[in-house]
């Protein structure tokens, strides 16, 4: 998508479409052209009095400012603060170009109040014109080709637009190709192709790389992803990104991510009806991945290291069973209990790698559990920590990028149904309730001692089976932007 800034007046800058946001608080937008003036006074009238229940969409015959004017009104969605309309107004109204073919669209945000939201807009135009067409015949190339959204900003605030616009491009671009690397299918993306990505992203972005194929697991004692891939013909890797400030930092910032490429379930298979969806079992690691490579561009002034672990769980004759047990790299042995529980036992050599390289903060991701979901629905992912300030630091990032966290509690008498007399742990907990809770509590085993640790679960704002805010249907990148905005700001107080 071809974004571009302008700071002149609305009547200089000629386009298709034009786009104007109401709000009931802020004024956005200054127009010195008295016909789309006139427009934009009749919409916010009809918005008010409520007779107009979408946007406002006209054209504008012999007009030399545009050819059409569409205009929003925030109020109208009530579930999400002002910037997350903007930036789904943005996607709105480029689909709209896109369906009327009006190739040439600005974006009116040249009032004073709109200054912080240029690279909000920025990043619904990117993250709103995205599509997975890879495997499709026909394919539409308007945003690719021939759409350009012009921004309309204060001439004031010329260097914070541009700074902002720069920031959001990166940072968006980076969460498409998280989205791509999640919708591809798991035929194409195995842990191989995830650790040659990584290393290409590395090099591209100068950041150290280190893979470790199945024979550096057997000999680093990294038992988890060994067995969980066991199954598959596609033997599981570890990756480890690592991105060091100029000056010395006493933190350092793991990120771990959970890579399963595609998840059968193994010898406990997962159910045939959209099995499918399993290929995105590694979103927690692409998040990881991609706001590595965001971050490689940033340059934040606290070490961060990026952790992949990845695996295919699929239930050959090689594969773990149920009551199989094994011994964790801190000691710990597990009994597996349900081999579809498969995330954490990956995940726990995540952390184990992130306690040897010194972590002092540790971040795991993952789609880990249907509970969650249960719990908090589609759109909202889960946080379980053991430090109150790394827990809210993640909320605070979430929240200013338009990703939602909630807390759930810790709940110690819950780990008595991990016990199991046949292992240190047993890999899910008994009874089945609090599954997400529970399998917090299994993690924490296995977190580093004096680390402070938090782990998110996103297994329902991972994907959307149909369209959302100014996403397209399919992987939302979840998590890029919530980690890189936590190292970006990682020194900022605590309000």
């Amino acid at each position: 998508m071809n974004v571009k800034l302008s700071f002149t007046p609305v009547s200089q800058n000629p386009v298709d479409l034009l786009a104007v946001v109401l709000d009931d608080e802020k004024t956005l937008h200054e127009i010195d052209d008295p016909a789309l003036q006139a427009h934009v006074q009749r919409a916010a009238a009809a918005f008010r009095d409520k007779s107009l229940k979408r946007e406002y969409y006209a054209t504008l015959e012999g007009a030399k400012v545009a050819k059409a004017v569409v205009v929003y009104w925030s109020p109208q969605l009530k579930s999400w603060n002002l910037w997350e309309n903007l930036k789904t107004f943005t996607a709105r109204a480029l689909r709209l170009a896109r369906d009327y073919r009006l190739a040439r669209v600005g974006l009116v945000l040249n009032a004073k109040d709109a200054a912080p939201l240029v690279g909000k807009a920025v990043e619904g135009a990117v993250l709103g014109t995205y599509t997975f067409d890879k495997y499709r015949q026909e394919k539409d190339d308007f945003f690719a080709k021939d759409a350009v959204l012009t921004i309309l900003a204060h001439p004031d605030h010329q260097a914070d637009a541009e700074a902002r616009k720069a920031r959001y491009l990166w940072v968006s671009e980076n969460v498409n190709r998280a989205r791509t690397l999640v919708n591809e299918p798991g035929n194409a993306v195995t842990p191989e192709v995830f650790a040659a990505e990584a290393g290409e992203i590395a090099r591209e972005v100068e950041l150290e790389v280190e893979v470790l194929d199945p024979t550096a697991l057997q000999a680093k004692g990294y038992a988890g992803i060994l067995r969980v891939g066991a199954g598959s013909a596609n033997p599981g890797r570890m990756v480890i990104l690592r991105h060091g400030p100029k000056k010395a930092s006493k933190e350092t910032i793991a990120l771990v991510g959970k890579g399963i490429t595609f998840d059968s379930g193994g010898i406990s298979l997962k159910p045939g009806d959209k099995m499918w969806e399993m290929k995105g079992d590694m979103a927690g690691a692409a998040a990881v991945l991609y706001a590595m490579r965001a971050l490689g561009k940033i340059r934040p002034d606290v070490k961060v290291l990026g952790i992949l672990c990845c695996a295919e769980n699929m239930p050959d004759a090689g594969a773990q069973r149920p009551g199989d047990s094994f011994t964790a790299k801190n000691g710990k042995s597990v009994m597996v209990d349900n081999t579809d529980a498969e995330g954490r036992l990956v995940l726990l050599d995540g952390l184990a790698r992130a306690g040897e390289e010194g972590a002092t903060h540790v971040v795991d991701i993952a789609t880990l559990t249907g509970a969650v979901v249960r719990a908090l629905g589609p759109s909202v992912a889960g946080i379980l920590g053991t430090d109150r300030d790394l827990v809210r630091r993640v909320i605070r990032s979430g929240e200013n990028h338009g990703e939602p966290f909630w807390e759930l509690p810790l709940v110690e008498e819950y780990k008595e149904s991990l016990k199991t007399p046949y292992a240190d742990l047993n890999s899910i907990a008994a009874g089945g309730l609090a599954g997400a809770i529970t399998a917090g509590l299994f993690l924490r085993e296995f977190v580093p001692n004096g680390a402070a640790w938090a782990h998110l679960d996103i297994a329902g704002p991972m994907f959307k089976d149909k369209e959302w805010k100014y996403f397209d249907a399919g992987a939302l990148g979840f998590g890029v932007k919530t980690l890189v905005d936590l190292c970006e700001r990682f020194r900022d107080p605590l309000a």
